[in-house]
C-alpha cells in the first residue's frame, strides 16, 4: 500500500508538470554548477576551484593533460605511459624521488594518494588528501607546475624507469589482455587506436633514444592542453590568486602542433574478428554499434536524449536478465550499454556469455530481446518504472551533493575540459529532468532503441575455444537476417501482482523492553521484546546515508567438512533466489524507487547480514532483513541456473594461469586432498547440494537471537524506533548463544620453500612469501604490525622496483588478525623478471631481516606515523568510522576512539618496538617460500 501511495506522488508531481513541460527550451544550455570556479589563464592553461569540506583540512590536486598515446608516432609507441611514469622521477623544484619524499612525509602513500593514468586521449595525475597546514598547498601547487612544464628527464632515470615498464607490460600479459588486442582493429576499425594501447611496444620502450622522449614531452604537455583541478577544504579567492601567480608564468608554446582528433571510420558492412587463446577456456561475444558523439556545448535537448539513452538501455537489460534466470537459456550471463568508446564516438553494446557449445543460440536468444524491443518498444509498466529509479537516483544525488568526494568532482571537471561535458548544477537539472519525464512517451522511447540499433557501424568480436563449434561470421550474419525478418516476434509482456516485500506476512510487532544510552561513544542500545540487542548512532557526517550491520558467531566452523562445498554458495544462492515471494527480478521491480539493499555472508567463523539505505528508506531496508530472516526464498530454477555457472566456471579456470597458481600454491601449504581446503574443480562442485545450502542457511539465519544488530547512520530515533519495534522485535528468536570453533588448517609444514614450474605463454616467475606466528592481541601489536607493512612496502618499492627494476608493483604487507587465531602475518607478492628472481627473493628478505637488526630508517617511521594520523583523523568524518566504534565497543569491548588505543600507541612508537614485532614474528613462527617459474 505505501509503495502504490509513494509511487501516485511521484507520478502526480510528474503529471501536474506535464502542462509546463511545452515551455521547456530545448536550445538552451544546461544550468552550470557555480560553485566550481573556472578559468583560463593568458597561456591557455584551464583551471578549476571547487570548495568542499568532505575530506576536512585536506586537499586533492589533478593536472589533466589532453594527451594520450594516440598522438604518438609509430616509433613513440608506449612514451605516453612512460613521460608518466617520469613525472615521478625528477623535476625542477623536486629532483629524483622528491615528489613522493616530500609527500610522504605528510602522511601520503603512493599509489594511492599519489598516482596517474595514461590512456588513449589524456593522461592525468593526482595528489589525494593531502593535509592542507605546514605550507603544503604551496608545495602541492608546485608539483603541478612541475608536471606541466618542469620535468627533469634525466638519462640515468630514464633508463632506469625502462625495467619497471617492461615488468609493468610482463605482469599483464595473459589471455585476455591478448584477446583484447585482437579484438581492437574491429572495435576501432583499423583506426589509430588499434595500434596505440598505452603500454606501447617494448621494442619502443627498451631502445629509444632519450630525445625522443623529451621531443614527445616539449611537443604535447603544454599550457594550451592542460588542466588543473584544486578540490578540497580551502579558500577558492586565495587559491584562484596562488594559481594565477605560480601558472601564468609557465611559457606558451609557440606555434604548437596541432592536437588532432581521431576519427572511427564507418563501415556499411558489419565487421567481425575470432579470438582464441590457450590460456583462455570460455567464450564471450560482444556485438557492437558505434555512434558519432558531439562535442558541443550541450542542452536540454542532450539531456533528454541521455535520459532517453539510459532508459532504454537499463529497460532492456532488465529483460535481458530476467531471460538469463531461465535454467534453458543458452547463455550464463549477458548486458546491454550505451557509453562511450572514444574520444568522437559511443558504442552500443551487447555482452554475451554463452553457455559451452551455445555460441549461435546464445546470440540469437540476446540479439531476439533486443529485436523485440526495437520492433515493439516498451510496456508502460516499464517506463513507469524507470522514471520512478530515475528520480529517486537524482534525489539521492541532491541529498548527498555535498558528501561528494574528490574524485567524483574531478570526474565531472575532466569531462567538462576534454570532452566539454557540462559540470551541471543537479538540482536545478533535475527540475528540467522532471518535466522531461513527465512528458516522456512509449514512442519516444521506442524510436531511442531504434535509433541505437543503426544499420552501419556494426562489429563483432568473437571470443572462441578451441575444440568448440565457434560463432562463425557467416552463422553472425545469417542469425542477424533471421531474427530482423521473424515476423513472428512477439511484443514483451508480464505480470505483477501489486504485492509488498511484506504484505503476504503476519507481523506481529514487538516492544523496546530497554533504553541505555553509551555517552562514552554516543550510542543507544536497545533491548527488544524478543532478546535482540540493536545498538544504534545518529551519524549525519554523509547525508542520506544509513548503515546496517548484524553479526553471529558461528560460519562455517560449525560445519562438517562435507557441507563446506554446498556452504561455499550459500551466499551466491540466496541472492539469485530473489526474497519472499519474489524472484529476483520481480524483487528488482517491486523495490524500483527504492535505494535500500540487503546482502547476508557466511563467513569461516560468523553470519553477517549487512544493508545501507537512504534516510527515506530505511523501512524498506529493516523490511528486507526481516524477510531474510523468515522467509527467505530458496529457487530450484535459480540453482539450476547456479549450476551452470560453477560448470562454467570449472572450465574456465581450467587453463587460467592465475587460477593454476592459485590451486598449487594450496596444495602446498594443506596437501592434496584437505578437506576444508579443496581445490574448486569438478569433484568439489558434484558435492554441492541445493538441499544442503537449505539447511546450511536455515542452520546459521534462521534464529535471529545470536545476531548483534549495529545501525550507524542519518536516521533519527523517532523515525527508527518504530521500525525496529515491527521488524525486528517481531524476529522469531530461540534464546540460543554460539560461538565459533577454532578449527581451520594447518600447513603441512612449519616451514615450506617450493618453486613450481607452470606452461605460460609470457615467461615470468610470480614469488610468494609468508611469515606468521601466534602472539597475544594487543593494539600495541597490532600497530606496530602494520607499520612493520608499510615500512616493508617503502623498502620494496625502493629496492625491487626503483633500484632493480625487477617488478613493476612488489606488494608488502603486515597485518595482525584477532580471530580466530590471534597471529601476525608478513607477505611479499610479485610478479617479475624470470632472469632476476632469485636475486629479487633475496632482496625482499634482506629487508626484512635489517628491520629484525634495528636498521630502520627515522625518515620511514616518521611517515608511517604521520600516514596513520593523517587516515585516521580523516576517517573520523566518515560514517563507517562510527560503525567501526560500536562494533569494537560492543564486540570487543574496545573503544577505539580513547587515544591510549591508537594515537598514543601512535606517536610514542620507536624503533626498538617494530624491530622487536619483527623478530617476534620470526622467531619460531611459520613460513612459505612459494615460487612459481615458467616450465622450459
Amino acid at each position: 500500500m505505501k509503495r502504490t501511495l509513494i509511487l501516485s506522488i511521484i507520478f502526480f508531481v510528474l503529471l501536474t508538470t506535464r502542462g509546463l513541460a511545452q515551455a521547456i527550451n530545448y536550445n538552451a544550455p544546461l544550468p552550470v554548477d557555480e560553485t566550481i570556479r573556472k578559468g583560463v589563464l593568458p597561456n591557455g592553461l584551464t583551471y578549476y576551484i571547487k570548495n568542499t569540506d568532505i575530506v576536512k583540512a585536506a586537499a586533492s590536486y589533478y593536472i589533466i593533460q589532453n594527451v594520450g598515446s594516440i598522438l604518438e608516432n609509430e616509433n613513440q609507441q608506449g612514451l605516453a605511459h612512460f613521460l608518466e611514469h617520469m613525472a615521478f622521477n625528477g623535476t625542477e623544484s623536486f629532483p629524483g624521488k622528491g615528489i613522493l619524499n616530500t609527500l610522504q612525509k605528510y602522511g601520503a602513500v603512493f599509489g594511492k594518494d599519489i598516482n596517474a593514468y595514461t590512456g588513449f586521449d589524456e593522461t592525468v595525475y593526482n595528489l589525494n588528501n593531502i593535509p592542507t597546514k605546514e605550507g603544503l598547498v604551496d608545495t602541492c601547487l608546485t608539483v603541478l607546475k612541475d608536471w606541466s612544464n618542469y620535468l627533469l628527464l634525466t638519462d640515468e632515470e630514464i633508463d632506469a624507469e625502462r625495467g619497471v615498464i617492461k615488468e609493468e607490460w610482463r605482469a599483464r600479459q595473459n589471455g585476455k589482455m591478448r584477446l583484447f588486442k585482437t579484438s581492437l582493429p574491429i572495435a576501432f576499425n583499423h583506426s589509430k587506436y588499434a595500434n596505440r594501447l598505452p603500454i606501447g611496444l617494448m621494442s619502443v620502450v627498451e631502445n629509444f633514444d632519450y630525445k625522443a622522449l623529451r621531443d614527445f614531452y616539449h611537443d604535447w604537455y603544454r599550457t594550451d592542453l592542460q588542466a588543473i583541478a584544486i578540490i578540497g577544504d580551502l579558500d577558492v579567492n586565495e587559491i584562484e590568486q596562488k594559481i594565477i601567480e605560480k601558472f601564468s608564468k609557465i611559457p606558451a608554446v609557440d606555434n604548437p602542433k596541432e592536437r588532432f582528433v581521431i576519427d572511427i571510420p564507418d563501415n556499411d558492412t558489419m565487421m567481425y574478428s575470432l579470438g582464441k587463446d590457450p590460456e583462455v577456456s570460455t567464450a564471450n561475444i560482444s556485438f557492437a554499434i558505434r555512434q558519432k558523439k558531439s562535442l558541443e556545448t550541450e542542452t536540454v535537448a542532450d539531456l533528454k536524449r541521455s535520459l532517453l539513452e539510459s532508459m532504454a538501455t537499463r529497460m532492456l537489460s532488465v529483460r535481458i536478465l530476467e531471460k538469463a534466470q531461465n535454467p534453458e537459456a543458452s547463455f550464463l550471463g549477458a548486458g546491454i550499454s550505451y557509453g562511450s568508446m572514444s574520444r568522437t564516438f559511443n558504442a552500443f553494446n551487447m555482452r554475451i556469455s554463452p553457455k559451452p557449445n551455445q555460441q549461435k543460440e546464445a546470440f540469437k536468444e540476446v540479439l531476439t530481446e533486443v529485436l523485440r524491443a526495437v520492433k515493439h518498444g516498451y510496456l508502460q509498466s516499464e517506463i513507469d518504472r524507470a522514471i520512478a529509479k530515475m528520480s529517486s537516483s537524482y534525489e539521492n544525488q541532491i541529498a548527498k551533493k555535498s558528501d561528494m568526494s574528490h574524485k567524483q568532482i574531478e570526474k565531472s571537471i575532466q569531462n567538462n575540459f576534454l570532452n566539454n561535458s557540462t559540470i551541471t548544477d543537479v538540482e536545478k537539472e533535475y527540475d528540467i529532468a522532471k518535466q522531461i519525464l513527465s512528458a516522456i512517451t512509449q514512442e519516444e522511447l521506442h524510436n531511442t532503441i531504434k535509433m541505437l540499433y543503426a544499420k552501419k557501424s556494426r562489429y563483432i568480436n568473437v571470443t572462441g575455444v578451441e575444440g568448440q563449434e565457434n560463432l562463425t561470421e557467416e552463422d553472425v550474419k545469417q542469425i542477424i537476417t533471421g531474427v530482423e525478418n521473424d515476423a513472428a516476434l512477439e511484443p514483451y509482456s508480464e505480470v505483477l501482482e501489486g504485492k509488498t516485500l511484506v504484505s503476504d506476512l503476519n507481523i506481529k510487532a514487538g516492544t523496546i523492553e530497554k533504553t541505555k544510552t553509551n555517552k562514552e561513544i554516543g550510542a543507544t542500545t536497545y533491548t527488544l521484546s524478543n532478546g535482540i540487542k540493536v545498538h544504534y548512532k545518529f551519524v549525519n557526517k554523509e547525508k542520506d546515508k544509513v548503515s546496517l550491520n548484524a553479526i553471529s558467531y558461528g560460519g562455517t566452523s560449525l560445519l562438517k567438512d562435507e557441507d563446506l562445498p554446498s556452504a561455499s554458495l550459500v551466499d551466491n544462492l540466496i541472492q539469485m533466489s530473489g526474497l519472499g515471494d519474489f524472484t529476483t527480478i520481480d524483487l528488482q521491480k517491486v523495490l524500483a524507487g527504492k535505494t535500500a539493499i540487503v546482502r547476508i555472508r557466511l563467513g569461516n567463523i560468523n553470519e553477517t547480514l549487512s544493508g545501507r539505505s537512504n534516510t527515506k528508506d530505511v523501512e524498506t531496508m529493516l523490511q528486507l532483513a526481516h524477510v531474510y530472516f523468515v522467509k527467505p526464498r530458496f529457487d530450484e530454477q535459480a540453482f539450476k541456473v547456479l549450476e551452470s555457472n560453477i560448470n562454467n566456471h570449472v572450465i574456465k579456470r581450467s587453463k587460467d594461469l592465475a587460477e593454476k597458481m592459485k590451486d598449487s600454491l594450496t596444495i602446498a601449504l594443506y596437501g592434496k586432498n584437505n578437506p576444508k581446503k579443496r581445490i574448486f574443480n569438478q569433484d568439489y562442485v558434484n558435492d554441492i547440494s541445493f538441499e544442503k545450502i537449505k539447511t546450511i542457511y536455515k542452520d546459521r539465519f534462521s534464529d535471529a537471537s545470536d545476531f548483534e544488530f549495529f545501525i550507524v547512520g542519518d536516521v533519527k530515533e523517532s523515525q527508527l524506533k518504530p521500525l525496529l519495534e515491527t521488524y525486528i522485535a517481531s524476529l522469531p528468536t530461540k534464546n540460543i548463544k554460539e560461538n565459533y570453533k577454532d578449527n581451520g588448517s594447518e600447513w603441512v609444514s612449519n616451514t615450506i620453500d617450493k618453486a613450481i614450474y607452470l606452461t605460460m605463454e609470457v615467461p615470468k616467475v610470480s614469488v610468494n612469501i609468508v611469515y606468521k606466528k601466534e602472539m597475544p592481541y594487543t593494539k600495541s601489536n597490532v600497530v606496530y604490525t602494520n607499520t612493520l607493512g608499510d615500512i616493508l612496502q617503502l623498502r620494496v618499492t625502493e629496492t625491487v622496483r626503483e633500484s632493480e627494476g625487477g617488478a613493476y608493483s612488489p606488494k608488502a604487507n603486515a597485518r595482525f588478525f584477532r580471530e580466530p587465531k590471534s597471529q601476525a602475518y608478513v607477505s611479499f607478492r610479485f610478479d617479475c623478471n624470470p632472469d632476476m628472481a632469485d636475486k629479487l627473493v633475496d632482496v625482499v628478505n634482506a629487508e626484512l631481516q635489517k628491520i629484525v637488526k634495528g636498521d630502520i630508517k627515522d625518515d620511514d617511521l616518521n611517515k608511517i606515523r604521520t600516514n596513520f594520523i593523517k587516515e585516521r583523523k580523516q576517517a573520523k568524518d566518515k560514517n563507517w568510522y562510527d560503525m567501526q566504534v560500536l562494533t569494537s565497543y560492543f564486540r570487543y569491548n574496545e573503544n577505539i576512539n580513547d587515544p591510549k588505543n591508537f594515537e598514543k600507541i601512535v606517536n610514542k612508537m620507536s624503533k626498538k618496538d617494530i624491530q622487536k614485532i619483527a623478530k617476534q614474528i620470526l622467531d619460531g613462527g611459520k613460513s612459505y617460500e612459494v615460487v612459481f617459474k615458467p616450465k622450459q
